[in-house]
């Protein structure tokens, strides 16, 4: 049976334009790409993902009562997903994200929370109710949220899984007690630790001073081009990527997220899931946009198979 992971996190619109580059300050850029409104979000591209990859997911976020929101409740439903614990608010808009795209596949991305900064403890609570197996929630959403989940996931005896994006140096690890698998990328990482994982001292180093922190089980660093950095305490193992041309780097740590929680959760080998969390990366970025680029794990397996 597979397993049930309750998503906490956010639900956005992206605003995607291409450009050939990031413009200069006071420099007006007449791009020639195209642009497009595509569903996103770390936690809707997590829940999308997950649910890709084989597991039960429920979703507890929030939208705007607009079109936006309509759109994106319409697409989690279409995708199999658990929509009982997605809000409707009626005071504030859904969450936008501006993704500036570069042709190398770099993107920039600012966000513009919305209904997200609603997603209360009180919500969070509520979703606990849907008896999940595993929790799986990012920084998109306020604190306090994602506390709470922490929170009820220790109490109940669940894993929890932390997705450490975006970052902030501000954030109280300490209040997330244990954590199954925390999970930040290159910028995240040095974020929160002042240490960039640019070689395996580094990377080292940047784990034990998360571990100094938080009880973690495994830090999982995702290192882009360079595939995944595990650590759990003793032991630690960088895990190769899969080689494709990059289209867009949006949501591929989302999807890699997921694809780790799923498999872990499925096999319990940590390395396991961290090859097959590198072969879902690759394929989200060999792909345009947030969701729409989330692999099924079909796709996944095919590609760790050639």
């Amino acid at each position: 049976m597979a397993k049930r992971i309750l998503v906490a996190g956010s639900s956005n619109i992206d605003f995607l334009l291409t450009t050939p580059y990031i413009p200069a300050p006071g420099e007006t850029l007449l791009s020639a790409g195209k642009y497009a409104f595509t569903p996103g979000g770390k936690g809707a591209n997590a829940a999308v993902a997950a649910k890709a990859m084989g597991a039960d997911v429920v979703f507890c976020s929030r939208v705007g009562d607009d079109a936006y929101g309509d759109r994106l409740i319409a697409l989690f439903k279409e995708r199999g997903i658990d929509t009982r614990y997605i809000k409707v608010d009626r005071l504030e808009q859904t969450g936008l994200a501006v993704v500036m795209l570069e042709k190398s596949g770099t993107n920039r991305i600012i966000v513009f929370s919305g209904a997200n900064k609603k997603i209360s403890d009180a919500d969070v609570e509520a979703s606990f109710s849907s008896y999940p197996d595993a929790v799986l929630t990012q920084f998109e959403i306020r604190p306090d949220a994602v506390i709470a989940a922490a929170r009820l996931a220790n109490d109940e005896g669940l894993p929890l899984f932390v997705d450490a994006g975006p970052a902030d140096e501000e954030f109280p690890l300490e209040k997330l007690e244990r954590v199954e698998i925390f999970s930040p990328n290159e910028t995240e990482t040095e974020i929160l630790t002042g240490i960039r994982p640019n070689n395996l001292e580094n990377c080292l180093r940047a784990s034990i001073a998360l571990c100094n922190r938080v009880d973690i089980k495994y830090v999982v660093l995702k290192l882009g081009s360079r595939g995944c950095y595990v650590y759990d305490g003793k032991y630690c193992d960088l895990v190769s990527p899969y080689e494709v041309p990059v289209v867009d780097t949006t949501a591929a740590g989302d999807v890699f997220t997921a694809a780790l929680t799923t498999e872990y959760l499925r096999t319990g080998k940590i390395l396991d899931a961290a090859r097959f969390a590198n072969a879902a990366g690759a394929l989200a970025v060999s792909k345009l946009g947030a969701i729409n680029s989330v692999p099924t794990e079909d796709e996944v397996r095919a590609l760790m198979n050639a």
